[in-house]
């Protein structure tokens, strides 16, 4: 018989969330592939817990090479455990090439849900979370943020966001600058630790907030773009929609096209527009 993949959530701060099913698991499998091997020591020590099987390391740079080795070790038969420094294993974290490694050969994948960053600050926002959709981390060069921004800018669902304490000044300068500075966001800090800190306001106020510095791990939460009816659109708002959409890499023809139907206008109109705005542009 083949073996299991158990995905297991481990806590974003407080060792007290971690779930009963994740003692056990610690304690019976055969093989764990962690993301840290030291910080697994740590976690086990904390919830006193003698690993029982072998410990090996599973981060980004031996994910490929290592996914393979953990394969065959399933295909064995083995009860393999992947836990990750701090969630679950595959959300931004290492996980997905071998669940999808796994999943090829017909091997059995189950997790043991756990403390959760994304969910846990889209509750504590206080943002619409009926719908949302979650983006990860954002890319570190400022061009490239601002580009992957204003694609997800007319995006209704609420957006999460993980960041580095050192770029969440500029993050929040470039999401002001995609969707609006009076669009509503909340920073989340330091989850169910010590210092867990929730900051709510439009993001030109907290952009201004985090050029003081910001120490810890960072969750953004930012609500969706506002459904707008047609008379609300003028034609500098055409225009900008155009814009990303072409950014994103659609045809202009198309982007006019797109935009008409999201407006409720004539192509002729947005077309229109675009052209007066080229003229008039320095």
């Amino acid at each position: 018989m083949t073996g299991i993949l158990v995905l297991a959530g481990t806590p974003i701060g407080d060792v007290a969330d971690a779930p009963p099913r994740l003692v056990q698991e610690l304690a019976g499998a055969d093989v764990i592939a962690a993301e840290d091997t030291r910080r697994l020591r740590r976690l086990t020590q904390a919830l006193d817990v003698q690993p029982g099987g072998r410990i090996v390391s599973y981060f980004e740079g031996n994910e490929a090479a290592r996914t393979p080795e953990l394969v065959e070790a399933l295909v064995g038969g083995a009860r393999v455990l992947l836990v990750t420094d701090a969630g679950m294993p595959s959300v931004s974290d290492p996980g997905y090439r071998l669940v999808a490694a796994a999943v090829e050969k017909d091997i059995r994948v189950t997790a043991v849900p756990g403390p959760s960053a994304v969910l846990t600050a889209l509750a504590l926002s206080g943002l619409p979370v009926d719908r949302f959709c979650f983006e990860g981390f954002l890319p570190r060069k400022a061009g490239e943020r601002l580009g992957r921004l204003r694609e997800v800018a007319e995006e209704r669902r609420t957006l999460v966001y993980f960041e580095a304490p050192h770029r969440l000044d500029a993050t929040l300068t470039a999401m002001a600058e995609a969707f609006g500075a009076q669009r509503r966001a909340a920073v989340c800090r330091e989850l169910t630790k010590t210092y867990e800190e929730v900051k709510r306001g439009p993001l030109g106020e907290l952009a201004e907030w985090a050029a003081a510095g910001v120490r810890g791990e960072i969750t953004v939460v930012v609500e969706g773009a506002p459904e707008k009816g047609p008379e609300e659109l003028d034609a500098a708002e055409l225009v900008r929609r155009v814009r990303v959409r072409e950014e994103a890499g659609e045809r202009r023809k198309e982007a006019i096209a797109a935009v008409a139907v999201e407006a409720g206008l004539p192509k002729r109109e947005v077309f229109d527009a675009v052209v007066a705005a080229k003229r008039t542009a320095p």
